[in-house]
């Protein structure tokens, strides 16, 4: 390692590596994939230098592959981060999330008088097209992304 212009994050043989996190939004993705319980090795970075961020965040993980609710709810969270698929400590698949146009069932609606609060329904929202924001398909509530709150099941 050269002096202080390198960082050495050791390499998965298997699993995936999540780039491109906001920094602010690591920890929450480590708390939503549940990797405090998890048994394989787990690298996680934050405020790594990234000239598109400014600062960025990497959890690698190894033996993991993503379930598609999962994939949804970093979206959420990180729209910009990206999927590196490991196999054999070569990349074999690298997808860049997309923002979801409509939402349900991830995302609780913070209008404590919105029916979705009150009734045994599926919360859902959609995207606004213009803005980086959501609106309630009940309550027409607007929240941003970084207004967004998860369900938690």
């Amino acid at each position: 390692m050269s002096k202080g212009k390198e960082l050495l994050i050791g390499a998965i043989k298997d699993g995936i590596v999540i780039d491109h996190i906001p920094s602010k939004k690591v920890f929450l993705i480590v708390e939503i994939l549940k990797l405090k319980n998890y048994s394989q090795r787990i690298t996680v970075a934050t405020n790594m230098p990234s000239s598109s961020l400014v600062k960025k965040g990497i959890i690698k993980i190894e033996d993991k592959i993503l379930q598609e609710n999962e994939l949804n709810n970093i979206s959420l969270i990180a729209p910009d981060a990206t999927i590196n698929i490991i196999e054999d400590y070569e990349v074999v698949e690298k997808t860049k999330l997309e923002r979801l146009d409509e939402v349900e069932e991830l995302v609780r609606c913070d209008n404590p008088k919105c029916i979705s609060n009150h009734e045994n329904i599926k919360t859902k929202f959609v995207r606004l097209k213009e803005e980086n924001k959501y609106k309630c398909f009940y309550c027409e509530k607007i929240i941003s992304e970084d207004e967004i709150h998860l369900k938690t099941k």
